[in-house]
């Protein structure tokens, strides 16, 4: 009898041998090497540079740029802290960044992180294809952006932001894009590349605003800027509580978590080692730079008070006081809207590749359907994997803390998964120093990678004075969901790996299997002991 489970997907294809029908299975075993040969997606390889470019910096620019200045600013309390964490998340960014690129060079396959932590940890026997699988699933959501789009869109037509309203149009989004990548391949790719470019546009007109301002200030009933008091004293006001430092940096990395899209779906890029080692770092100086001049421009412009109570808000304020109620409380407030939306798209692109990677390994019920490409060439199955976490995400929590609260989660989960890539990377230096290496990564940026993720991970048993810090609960409740995710993943591998084998006296073998559509999935089948 055969069970679901599979091995890490890891290997190549197996050949169909000749009158072998799709669905037909058979035995193979797997070199060291085979293992991290590249894979051609089913759909072919679509995605060149622009669309690969477009792909990482659409995932990457979105509510870090539109919502996240504010609610930093808010909770530490000043520009120059905001503004030293913005710089610091880019070097944090740029270490991270390095690690994943020398494994995607050496593993070109999709599935990014999924890939990359199976293959340096083996042992013990798929607890690290079952933790991933269980953080892709529970945490792998996108509702902050469709919550930015519809708060955004609310505030443009000067309409009533109330729960309702704000979760009816954030499901709207996330449904429309859940359908237009599920049954509109190439239109979605289409939508999303347009989408990217003017939020690029959109991008290069805040910072040459914030920086017309700079250089040449005015006084007006709109921006009111006379020489901006912060900075003259950028620290005044400054909360240094640790956990307070921690969550806000929690939502800078948030901010740059899309540059290791494009690891995702490296079964569908066009030489996709060549295409990684350039598109990487030009979209992290894109986005670096980005970052810090759009929040120089928001505290010329809008004035500190305001800046920390318009949380998600900021950029709007930023606009309406430049450009006036007409242009800039309208117009522009729904480019920012259009922006969240090809950020929605893109992510819901790439995670929707790494669901069906964790379906092809057999962790979930109905595994060969969610990982099939049927019946329009997309992951479909990966989609819903996606959407319905998402669509709890948006429905469940009240809108006016769930984006801190997302971001938090998040960043908090992610930290663990970031130490134990950055951990592998050292043991596979030392275990298997003859691996090609397209590109290498500084040691140094390595180990501070693992300092930054250690004290990230200490930073909820430093409780903040008010005993909250960026919602309006318990101030570790973030550390704590994140922590019973994991759980959740253990106790999973439990029951899979350990319970079910030994109460029912067998061992799982492998098996390659040819789905209908051409995905090559692994099998684990139960061989009585």
């Amino acid at each position: 009898m055969t069970d679901v489970e599979r091995e890490p997907l890891l290997g190549e294809a197996r050949p169909r041998h000749h009158g072998e029908r799709p669905g037909s299975s058979g035995r193979a075993q797997r070199t060291f090497e085979e293992t991290i040969a590249p894979e051609t997606a089913v759909v072919g390889r679509q995605l060149g540079w622009t669309s690969t470019y477009i792909l990482v910096i659409s995932r990457v620019i979105g509510s870090g740029l539109f919502a996240m200045p504010g609610t930093i600013l808010q909770t530490v309390g000043s520009p120059g802290i905001a503004l030293v964490l913005w710089a610091i998340g880019s070097l944090v960014a740029w270490a991270g960044l390095a690690i994943n690129m020398e494994y995607g060079c050496m593993l070109p396959r999709s599935g990014g992180i999924k890939v990359y932590l199976e293959y340096t940890y083996r042992r013990p026997r798929l607890f690290t294809s079952i933790m991933v699988a269980v953080q892709a699933v529970l945490l792998g959501f996108t509702a902050s952006n469709c919550i930015v789009f519809a708060k955004y869109t609310i505030y443009a037509f000067r309409s009533e932001g109330t729960d309702a309203r704000i979760k009816t149009l954030a499901v709207g989004l996330l449904t429309f894009i859940t359908v237009m990548h599920g049954c509109f391949y190439k239109a979605g790719i289409w939508i999303q590349n347009t989408l990217g470019w003017i939020k690029l546009a959109l991008v290069a007109f805040i910072v040459l605003s914030g920086l017309a301002v700079l250089l040449y200030p005015t006084t007006s009933d709109q921006t009111d800027n006379h020489q901006p008091s912060w900075l003259s004293d950028p620290f005044r006001d400054s909360d240094f509580a640790w956990n307070n430092l921690a969550t806000s940096f929690f939502k800078v990395i948030y901010s740059y978590a899309g540059l290791n899209n494009a690891h995702n779906v490296l079964n569908e890029v066009k030489n996709p080692v060549h295409t990684l080692k350039s598109v990487a770092p030009v979209a992290l100086l894109t986005v670096g730079f980005t970052y810090l001049l759009v929040n120089v421009a928001y505290f010329e412009v809008v004035p500190l008070q305001e800046a920390k109570q318009s949380r998600e808000l900021i950029a709007a304020l930023f606009f309406e006081r430049i450009l006036g109620t007409t242009l800039g409380g309208m117009v522009l407030p729904l480019a920012i809207a259009v922006s969240a939306a090809g950020n929605v798209m893109v992510v819901t692109f790439s995670l929707a590749r790494l669901n069906q990677e964790v379906a092809r390994e057999g962790f979930l019920p109905y595994a060969d359907l969610l990982a099939s490409s049927k019946p329009f060439g997309a992951p479909l199955g990966g989609l819903v994997l996606h959407y319905v976490p998402s669509l709890l995400v948006i429905v469940l929590p009240p809108s006016s803390t769930v984006y801190a609260f997302i971001a938090d989660v998040e960043g908090y989960a992610a930290q663990f998964y970031f130490l134990a890539v950055a951990i592998g990377l050292l043991l596979l230096r030392r275990r298997r120093p003859e691996l090609k290496r397209p590109y290498k990564v500084w040691i140094p940026a390595v180990w501070m990678s693992i300092a930054i993720s250690s004290a990230l991970l200490a930073a909820p048993f430093f409780p903040s004075k008010n005993g909250h810090s960026d919602v309006n609960f318990f101030y570790a409740a973030y550390a704590l969901v994140a922590v019973a995710v994991l759980l959740i993943g253990v106790v999973w591998w439990l029951f899979i790996a350990k319970l079910i084998p030994r109460w029912k006296g067998f061992v799982y073998a492998d098996e390659t299997d040819v789905l209908d559509d051409g995905t090559t999935v692994t099998r684990l089948v139960r061989k009585g002991v």
